[in-house]
């Protein structure tokens, strides 16, 4: 693009001073009149029948104002998402589930009143893994997965009867995508890989825990919801679907979020209203970190076969995915976005990808940033190094003769778009990480590539001008990134003021412009089309205003500074504040300086990466030590630097996290480790010097040339850490979390086997 002022600039965040002084306002920071405080009672049993609830002992203690459980605010209503859920009535389906809600003066009174329910369960045989769940020999659901089959079901984008009827089963979908005769083209492969691989359900690991405060409204049925929240227009629907509730009536309002990755699209939220609106009083609930843990929506566990074959001149000829995906109790849809990524990273005419999702007596499982890439690129990256190994070939070379470009099949059989994915495996080539590899014994470099497609909606924004100077962009987005600190940057760049001027107000479900959730890495390239339309119009309705004021020609008015001015005479200049003081008392006149941005894009940007891993590997213990790291990232264009950056390196070390810490264990049904005690994931301590390499290969979608950037990031890491490992000590680990027992006993195996 032309030469800019602020855009593409670093620049620092317009909510940071506020959160490093701890003034920012998280939903656990509301307080509101006569508010009770909730603690909910969780089941230990990953299915149970529930045979009584005896609530004197709680309603008996200090400062608790009731018990409610599943008679009180279901209302008859059968639950058919995880957000969708109340509480349990008569059986419980996994362990964590809420069974009651305990309401107190205080917190701590509600926690105290909440250790003395007591519940009489009768345990039922579970699916308790994929094993289990593919037997059949027990159902998760014995008359069939609950769909949203009364008018609740428009709220949420689905129709009564559109799946056909089928046998009732742990396999809840199963499908595949194919083209070409992938059976044909491996048989005549000139290699062939094989392998299994096995990734631990993950926890978004968030700081701050789910946080919901609900307020009744004026008149029944009417509520306001504070949350924690990434959408808050998802929030409004599942809480009114929950609750038969008309969506007009529940007002959201966003608060500051303290973490996310997917996780927080409103699963507690309507069981907050429920009670609220029981009670006719405010309501907040903060889950300690265990309950969290507990009963949230993590991502799931999967187990991925790839066969994988070449010609003799390293041309990928055949790719055979199987995908098995442990959902939990409810449907969450990862096979489409799997089959999309792993079959579509590399050029190759027969590809079949199946996946079965299935249900166990687990909570339902979720979105973690790129919802299932870091499981399924561990797997195929681990294949293609694999398959560089047999053919004698370096990985490097193997992925830029075979990687995707623009018009190459997605794994759905769809094109992709213009992608930069070859501009970042140029720029490995030179990275001194790349360059050095191989130098120290026991040390290794592994080198993956990620990508994700993106989402994106049609967003609204709203830009005025105020007396004083400020102009102001109301926007209904949520601000989980820094996103809103580059919307201002549009509207300096475009009005000619000083960003410190630019102010946002973000809006609730009844003030703000229409915005979708910030997921997907959508935001950016959305939002930022409806706000420089919004900020154009008002740039032309202050040159209207300053070539009346000063009887000159449009043409000859410059904003700059803050001020309009003709040019080539400098004693005619204005302030933007002036002119809106203008347009807001000449009768007859323009009137406010304000307009309404809207847009909507035709197609998506799609971002992708190149990551390398320096690691060292004990070979008497195993342990694996991180040296350093790299992520090489095509973002179109980057609209403010740091954030990218951080974005960029943020979503790697979740990567790096998932490839050597980060695992749920479960036992008999049950989470083991539910707190950040057992559950490990990297500290500062633990990650290494992260190199954010910003690649900068304009798309033709997204608005001035930028790509998403959110999402790829997280894809590749755990992948570059596998393969580093391989290149370190030559063993292939196949199970993450990577520990230094897995590739320890691969090493003892691999010199048991020599001997």
């Amino acid at each position: 693009m032309t030469t800019t002022t602020y855009l593409g600039k670093r620049r620092k965040i317009i909510d940071g001073l506020e959160k490093v002084r701890g003034r920012a306002r998280y939903a656990g920071d509301l307080t509101l009149a006569a508010m009770l405080h909730a603690r909910p009672v969780l089941s230990p049993y990953p299915h149970a029948r529930v045979r009584g609830i005896d609530t004197a002992a709680a309603l008996a203690a200090p400062g608790v104002v009731a018990v409610l459980t599943g008679a009180d605010l279901n209302g008859g209503r059968v639950a058919y998402s995880r957000p969708n859920m109340i509480l349990a009535g008569e059986e419980v389906v996994f362990a964590g589930q809420p069974v009651a809600l305990v309401l107190a003066e205080t917190d701590a009174q509600a926690t105290d009143g909440a250790a003395l329910v007591e519940i009489d369960y009768e345990e039922l045989p579970a699916v308790e893994d994929a094993g289990q769940a593919l037997a059949d020999e027990v159902l998760v659901w014995p008359g069939g997965v609950p769909k949203a089959e009364t008018s609740l079901a428009s709220l949420h984008g689905g129709e009564a009867g559109a799946e056909a009827a089928h046998t009732p089963t742990n396999i809840d979908e199963a499908r595949t995508f194919e083209r070409g005769d992938v059976d044909a083209a491996l048989r005549s492969a000139h290699a062939v890989v094989e392998g299994t691989y096995v990734n631990a359900p993950v926890h978004q690991s968030y700081l701050e825990p789910h946080a919901v405060v609900a307020e009744p409204g004026r008149r029944p049925g009417q509520v306001t919801v504070y949350t924690s929240t990434q959408g808050q227009y998802t929030v409004r629907n599942e809480v009114a679907g929950a609750l038969g509730l008309r969506e007009g009536d529940v007002r959201v309002e966003p608060m500051t979020v303290g973490g996310g990755f997917g996780a927080k699209y409103g699963i507690t939220d309507a069981l907050v209203t429920a009670a609220a609106l029981h009670m006719d009083r405010p309501v907040r609930m903060v889950l300690t970190r265990t309950e969290d843990m507990l009963t949230t929506m993590p991502a799931p566990g999967t187990r991925i076969t790839v066969k994988l074959g070449a010609d003799a001149d390293g041309t990928i000829v055949g790719l055979d995915v199987h995908a098995v995906i442990e959902n939990g109790v409810f449907r969450f849809g990862h096979a489409g976005i799997i089959a999309t990524i792993i079959g579509g990273m590399y050029r190759c005419k027969d590809v079949r990808v199946r996946t079965q999702e299935l249900l166990l007596n687990r909570a339902a499982s979720g979105a973690y940033r790129a919802p299932g890439m870091p499981q399924a690129l561990f797997a195929l990256e681990s294949a293609v190094d694999d398959l560089a190994q047999a053919l004698g070939t370096d990985p490097l070379t193997l992925r830029v003769k075979n990687a995707v470009q623009a018009g190459d099949a997605t794994g759905t059989g769809r094109p992709w778009p213009d992608i930069g994915l070859h501009a970042c495996l140029e720029r490995v080539r030179e990275h001194p990480l790349w360059q050095e590899r191989g130098r120290v014994p026991n040390e290794g470099v592994g080198l993956a590539i990620g990508g994700w497609p993106g989402a994106f909606s049609p967003t609204g924004a709203v830009c005025r001008v105020d007396t004083d100077g400020t102009v102001r962009l109301h926007v209904g987005s949520v601000d989980i990134s820094g996103v809103h600190s580059s919307m201002v940057l549009i509207a300096a760049e475009t009005l000619g003021v000083d960003p410190d001027t630019v102010e946002i107000v973000q809006g609730s479900t009844d003030s703000g412009p229409y915005a979708p959730g910030s997921g997907g890495s959508q935001i950016t390239i959305s939002l930022s089309g409806a706000v420089l339309d919004a900020s154009t119009q008002v740039r032309e309705q202050l040159i209207d205003l300053a070539a009346r004021h000063f009887e000159a020609h449009r043409d000859d008015i410059e904003l700059e500074g803050g001020s309009a001015r003709v040019a080539g005479v400098p004693d005619k200049t204005i302030t933007i504040g002036k002119l809106a003081a203008l347009g807001q008392r000449t009768a007859g006149g323009p009137g406010p300086v304000v307009a309404e941005g809207r847009a909507a894009l035709k197609a998506g940007a799609p971002g992708f990466t190149a990551q390398l891993v320096h690691v060292r590997v004990d070979p008497d213990t195993g342990h694996v030590a991180l040296l350093g790291a790299a992520t090489i990232q095509d973002v179109g264009y980057a609209l403010n630097p740091m954030l990218v950056e951080g974005q960029m390196q943020g979503g790697m070390a979740q990567g790096l996290g998932i490839g050597l810490y980060e695992g749920q264990r479960f036992e008999h049904g049950a989470l083991g480790n539910p707190n950040f005690m057992e559950y490990a994931f990297p500290t500062a301590t633990d990650i290494p010097p992260i190199d954010a390499v910003i690649v900068e290969q304009p798309s033709e979608h997204g608005p001035f040339g930028a790509r998403i950037v959110g999402e790829p990031p997280i894809t590749a890491g755990a992948a570059a850490v596998a393969n580093a490992i391989r290149d370190a000590v030559g063993v292939r680990v196949t199970e993450l979390p990577v520990t230094a027992e897995r590739v320890w006993t691969l090493l003892r195996d691999r010199a048991t086997a020599a001997d």
